[in-house]
């Protein structure tokens, strides 16, 4: 008789998963054989995201990163400008500028959102600050009518790492559409995905058609194919930073089913956070804080454990009972690169001992409310522990 295994079924963390017409859509590229950038799917999914994001000029990217690195030239970062951005980040924001021979400067985050904290920014300015780059966290809103105006009185670029963003605002107005540029990520583990994949939104008019030249590896292209100019030559720097038809027509199928998507996840995120009150009035973690006049997307459910040592036997002891729970970013500041490349303007306090506390739990398309509440259930009984 063979023994039945006790090993509780797994809740991932992340479960990358289709919308509906990523198969048809691809067949259509294929169909129509055009395969590489800045086809018909490109043009759609570039038309979905100007209206979702607010009128700016779409250009679908490769990944997240190439968006940040052209947001960074078309500000005009060069050797030994700073850019003023939060340590808690991922390293895509950072390497953007110390690719352009800049220095990112870090400062502190608060200690509620876990954003960039805004009273610390005009202490970071310098002569040589070029620009501000702010992350949206977990999808929810930076301070962004504070974080314009400092931007403004000092006369500098504001950029939004908006790479978790897509479809949270601020005030009512759609995170991307606050920075002269901002960037997205279309990234597997992102709430609309494309495997890998990104969009830089220009919201500075002055900078679309540079911003084109950019795009396609440094020439006039683009203007080529709208026929404003006979052929089309080197013009300026640039890369390849064009995802090829088959993603932009993946990603089209999931930015026409973003509402459904966003609507999942904020239910999901909403039963964590109901199911998990208790444990916070006890003590025992602390759930995430949103702002009043945020409303966020849901991309992350996070909590915060009492002490940042007993982390490693919590995620230890969940994945024990099959539970994916997952920490975050190494702040820059004390990374090996972030020493090297960048500096750190005051105490990294917040971020410091709040990277050391986080935990993420699983949050995906199809999670259900059986496996949440086993998720709840297991970080109860290891935070007993």
């Amino acid at each position: 008789m063979t023994e039945q295994s006790t090993v509780p079924e797994r809740v991932g963390f992340n479960c990358p998963t289709l919308a509906g017409e990523e198969f048809a859509l691809i067949r259509q590229a294929l169909d129509m054989a055009h395969l590489s950038g800045n086809g018909h799917f490109t043009r759609q999914a570039q038309a979905v995201l100007e209206g979702r994001v607010g009128g700016g000029r779409a250009l679908l990217t490769h990944s997240g990163t190439a968006a940040l690195e052209m947001a960074v030239i078309l500000a005009g970062v060069g050797p030994g400008d700073e850019v003023i951005m939060p340590s808690f980040t991922f390293t895509s924001t950072a390497n953007a500028v110390a690719l352009r021979g800049g220095v990112p400067v870090f400062v502190d985050i608060r200690p509620d959102t876990l954003n960039i904290d805004e009273s610390l920014l005009e202490a970071a300015v310098t002569p040589r600050t070029r620009a501000i780059c702010v992350v949206h966290y977990a999808g929810v809103a930076a301070q962004m009518d504070t974080i314009a105006l400092i931007a403004e009185r000092h006369g500098l670029t504001l950029i939004e790492d908006a790479a978790q963003a897509l479809g949270s605002h601020w005030r009512g107005r759609p995170l991307g559409s606050f920075g002269s540029f901002a960037a997205f990520s279309f990234h597997e583990t992102k709430n609309i995905i494309a495997g890998e994949g990104g969009a830089l939104i220009v919201n500075d008019p002055a900078a679309v058609e540079r911003a084109e030249i950019i795009w396609e590896k440094g020439t006039d292209r683009v203007r080529f194919q709208r026929g404003e100019v006979a052929k089309y030559t080197w013009m300026d720097i640039g890369s390849s930073y064009l995802p090829s038809e088959i993603t932009a027509a993946f990603l089209l199928a999931q930015l026409r089913a973003a509402e459904a998507i966003t609507a999942h996840r904020l239910e999901a995120w909403g039963r964590y956070h109901m199911a998990l009150a208790d444990l916070e009035a006890a003590g025992r973690l602390r759930r995430p804080v949103i702002p009043d006049d945020c409303t966020h997307n849901a991309h992350i459910y996070h909590v915060l454990v009492p002490e940042a040592g007993r982390r490693p036997t919590i995620l230890r002891d969940l994945a024990a009972r099959g539970i994916d729970a997952v920490s975050h970013y190494v702040p820059l500041h004390s990374s090996p690169a972030g020493r090297r490349f960048g500096r750190a303007c005051g105490s990294m306090r917040w971020t410091d001992d709040l990277s050391a506390r986080l935990l993420r739990l699983p949050l995906h398309p199809r999670l259900d409310a059986g496996a949440q509440a086993r998720v709840v259930s297991a970080l109860g009984e290891v935070l007993d522990g």
